[in-house]
C-alpha cells in the first residue's frame, strides 16, 4: 500500500487525547474523598482505599485488555473501557453511599474501564510512529495528567451545587460518550509500516531482538529493573495525588476550593510531563532521562514541599511532582518497546503497567499509615525521596537486553 493511501496518523493522537482526558478524572478521587468523609464518617484510611482499589484495577484491566486487544485490534477493547468506566461512576452514585458499594463501583468498575480504554491508543500510538515514539507515547497520554485540570475544579463545582453522589452520575455519562467516540477511531496500521523516509537507526537494530512474548520477556532481568522502577516512580506521584487536597490544607492552610485548584495546576503540569520527558528522552536517551525526573522529584521531596507555607510555594512543589510523574507514563510505553518490540506491546506493556497498580496500593497506604501515625508529612517525604533515588540508581543498569552499559 503506497504512503499517501494510509490515514493520517496524527488522528490516532488526536483520539488519544480525547480519551485520556475522561480516563485521566481517575486522578480527582481527592475532591469526593474529603465530603463523602464528613457525610459518612468514614476514616482517611477507608476512603483512601477507594482509591487504591482503582488504581490496582486500573493496572489489572492493563494487563486483560493488551493481551486482548494484541488479538482484535483497539476499537472493540476501547468501547468496552468506556461503557464500563462509564458504569462504574453511575453505579457510585447509586451505591456509592457504603464503603462496599464504593468500593466495587469506583474501585472496581471504573477502574477496569479505564485500564480498558487506556492500553488502546498508547498500543496504537507506538505503532504508527516508530520514529518519535518517547514524544509520540507523551501526547498519547498527556490528556491523562490534564484531564484532571478540567474534572478537579468541574467536579468541585458540580459537587457544591448538586452533591457528590449526582456528580457521579452526570461525569459518568459524560466519560462513557466521549471515550467510546475517541476509542471509534482507533486502529492498528498494517504489518510491517513504517513512516515515509525513515529508517530504523542501525543501533536499535543491533541490540533488538525479536519480538519478545511476554513469557519471554518476564524471564529477562530488564524487565524486573523497569518494573521495580515504575513501582517507585508512579508510587511518589500517586501519594501526592490522592492526597493532594488534604496535603494542601494541612501544609499550607489552604481552603478546600484553593487546594483543588492547585490540585487543577498540577494536572497542566502532569500532562506537559509527558510529551516533554518523551521528547528529552527521544535526544538523550531514556536512562539520562529517568533520572533527570528522579532529580525533579528530589527537590520538590526534600526542598520545596517541607516548606510549603503559601498556595505559591505549595502549588509549586506538586506541580514539580506532576511534571515527572507524567514523566513516567510517557517512558515506561517506550522503554517496553524499545526493550521488547511492538507486536506484543499491548500485552507486555500490561504486564509491565502492573507496577503502576502495586504502587497505588502499597505506596499509597504506607504513606497514609506513616501520616497517621506521625501526624505530620515530613517523614513521607523522607520515604519518598529514597525510592527516587532507588530509580536513579536502577537506571544505571536499565539497558535493552544484548546491550551493554557504555
Amino acid at each position: 500500500m503506497a504512503e499517501e493511501k494510509y490515514p493520517n496518523r496524527w488522528l490516532f493522537v488526536g483520539a488519544a487525547i480525547l480519551m485520556q482526558l475522561c480516563l485521566g478524572n481517575l486522578y480527582t478521587w481527592s475532591i469526593f474523598r474529603d465530603p463523602l468523609m464528613k457525610m459518612h464518617g468514614w476514616t482517611i484510611q477507608q476512603a483512601t482505599l477507594t482509591y487504591s482499589l482503582s488504581i490496582a484495577f486500573f493496572a489489572l484491566g492493563v494487563i486483560v485488555a493488551g493481551r486482548w486487544q494484541d488479538k482484535v485490534g483497539p476499537t472493540r477493547v476501547a468501547l468496552v473501557g468506556g461503557v464500563l468506566l462509564g458504569i462504574g461512576f453511575i453505579l457510585a452514585s447509586l451505591i456509592g453511599n457504603t464503603l462496599p458499594g464504593l468500593y466495587f463501583s469506583y474501585g472496581v468498575v471504573a477502574g477496569l474501564g479505564v485500564g480498558f480504554a487506556y492500553v488502546t491508543p498508547i498500543a496504537t500510538c507506538v505503532k504508527w510512529f516508530p520514529d518519535m515514539r518517547g514524544f509520540i507515547t507523551g501526547l498519547a497520554v498527556l490528556g491523562f495528567g490534564a484531564g484532571t485540570m478540567i474534572g478537579a475544579p468541574l467536579g468541585s463545582a458540580l459537587i457544591n451545587s448538586m452533591g457528590v453522589h449526582s456528580t457521579f452520575a452526570v461525569l459518568g455519562v459524560a466519560f462513557a460518550v466521549l471515550t467510546c467516540v475517541g476509542g471509534s477511531i482507533l486502529r492498528n496500521p498494517p504489518a510491517g509500516y513504517k513512516p515515509a523516509g525513515w529508517t530504523p537507526p542501525a543501533a536499535a537494530a543491533a541490540v533488538a531482538k525479536q519480538d519478545y512474548s511476554p513469557s519471554e520477556m518476564l524471564k529477562t532481568h530488564q524487565f524486573w529493573l523497569l518494573w521495580f522502577s515504575y513501582l517507585f516512580w508512579a508510587g511518589v506521584g500517586h501519594m501526592v495525588i490522592s492526597q493532594a487536597k488534604p496535603m494542601g490544607s494541612e501544609l499550607a492552610s489552604l481552603a478546600p476550593a484553593v487546594a483543588a485548584g492547585a490540585l487543577g495546576t498540577m494536572a497542566i503540569f502532569n500532562g506537559l510531563g509527558r510529551p516533554s520527558y518523551g521528547w528529552i528522552s527521544d535526544k538523550i536517551g531514556r536512562v539520562y532521562t529517568s533520572i533527570l525526573a528522579q532529580a525533579v522529584y528530589l527537590v520538590a521531596l526534600l526542598l520545596v514541599l517541607p516548606n510549603a507555607s503559601s498556595f505559591a510555594t505549595y502549588t509549586t512543589g506538586i506541580c514539580m511532582i506532576g511534571f515527572s510523574f507524567g514523566g513516567a507514563l510517557a517512558m515506561m510505553p517506550a522503554f517496553t518497546a524499545d526493550f521488547f518490540g511492538t507486536k506484543n506491546i499491548g500485552n507486555n506493556y500490561g504486564w509491565v503497567f502492573s507496577a503502576y497498580g502495586a504502587a497505588g496500593i502499597i505506596v499509597v497506604s504506607i504513606g497514609a499509615k506513616v501520616r497517621a501515625a506521625t501526624g505530620a508529612w515530613t517523614s513521607v517525604f523522607y520515604i519518598l525521596a529514597a525510592m527516587s533515588v532507588a530509580v536513579a540508581i536502577m537506571a544505571f543498569f536499565t539497558r535493552a537486553p544484548g546491550q551493554k552499559k557504555s
